[in-house]
């Protein structure tokens, strides 16, 4: 059983005269005027057929402020456990129920519950008070790109053959283990492939690394011949365990087959492997190999960000193209000399009734541009 909010406030809340505690102190009323945002946490955090008896969770007020709180305080989830328990401030803003101290997990579970929309509904409420309090107008915005790195180490060939060859032998484990299976021999290549992934990350030598990998997707391949072989062993079983067993296959074999490739192109064929082609992860597959300041690699994705003159961010997009970004800023923009957008990729087309209205935009968006010094292009 989970409550929406703390129904009684303790008479311990009480916030530091510090700066950050009165910027806590701020946020928290204005979580307490918008009280129609604890309803959209909360139905992230009921899951189906959950029974209205039982022990008390962590209300969904309490989950709302301790996300806003690490968000706010970039903290991980450790450091807001540990601050949670440890700062009087922290904790009046959590409204945590009394003697309660949640722990790492037990944070990480329910704030990763809250889903992209919720957040969506979330932050348009902030712009939304923002402009009703003229804090934020939207007349002036300004257009920034950032990174967000993937939870992934970082890529080469060879441990990315000894990932292959983990995740495979993981799979022929859980074949042998499955009820009613039938039996299932194979060989595990995992301690070879450990060596030879090590050997090629600290060894020298075109042709000492050559030999290496040679063995390592010999057993890469050997791995999968076995891991193929168990699947046509449990053809004839109908389980559901089965069923997720053939999932997983169906996931990663592409993959693995990617990463074999990519790796005969790269060390026996000579070639470089573009970077549209390469697959940096095998469990964050969608991940891009991006750089930052024509040297700084992240493995990621690219977040657009358009923030207003007050800082706060209006609009957020993870697209690959530019154009459309600019477009829907444009849009949700109070700009009203545009009739409207048309955005491709890269391209942008901005639509007027009349040339004067055309003029005085784009007197404006050069202003802008002049600030910053670039090459304007009527």
């Amino acid at each position: 059983m989970r409550q929406e909010r703390i129904i009684q406030a303790s008479l311990f809340d009480v916030f530091a005269q510090h700066e950050i505690g009165r910027e806590l102190k701020a946020i928290s009323q204005w979580l307490d005027e918008h009280g129609a945002l604890l309803g959209v946490v909360a139905g992230d955090l009921r899951r189906h057929g959950i029974r209205e008896t039982g022990r008390h969770g962590l209300p969904a007020e309490a989950v709302l402020r301790s996300a806003l709180l690490k968000q706010q305080r970039q903290l991980s989830y450790e450091e807001l456990a540990f601050h949670l328990e440890d700062s009087a401030s922290f904790r009046a803003f959590a409204r945590l129920p009394l003697s309660w101290s949640p722990k790492k997990s037990v944070l990480h579970k329910t704030i990763s519950a809250i889903s992209a929309a919720s957040w969506e509904v979330i932050n348009r409420t902030v712009v939304s008070s923002a402009r009703q309090e003229k804090l934020e107008r939207g007349t002036t915005v300004r257009i920034d790109s950032t990174v967000t790195q993937a939870l992934m180490h970082a890529p080469s060939d060879s441990s990315l053959l000894w990932d292959g060859v983990r995740v495979m032998t993981r799979l022929l484990e859980q074949a042998s283990a499955i009820p009613g299976a039938p039996a299932i021999v194979w060989h595990s290549h995992r301690r070879l492939a450990k060596k030879r992934a090590l050997a090629i990350q600290y060894g020298r030598g075109k042709a000492r690394k050559a030999k290496l990998y040679r063995d390592l997707i010999a057993a890469t391949r050997a791995t999968m011949a076995a891991l193929q072989h168990a699947a046509q062993c449990l053809t004839a079983c109908a389980s559901i365990a089965v069923e997720l067993w053939r999932c997983q296959l169906r996931h990663y074999l592409p993959l693995i087959e990617r990463v074999i490739a990519q790796a005969e192109r790269r060390v026996f064929a000579g070639e470089a492997v573009p970077a549209g082609e390469k697959l940096v992860s095998l469990f964050e597959p969608h991940a891009d190999i991006i750089v930052k300041g024509g040297r700084d690699v992240h493995y990621g994705h690219k977040l657009n960000l358009t923030t207003g003159r007050s800082g706060l961010i209006l609009l957020l997009t993870g697209t690959p193209g530019t154009a459309g970004t600019i477009a829907q800023a444009i849009d949700e923009s109070t700009l009203t000399e545009q009739e409207g957008t048309l955005a491709g990729d890269n391209t942008l087309l901005v639509l007027f009734a009349d040339e004067s209205r055309l003029e005085g935009w784009l007197g404006r968006f050069q202003a802008i541009q002049a600030q910053s010094n670039p090459e304007v292009r009527a």
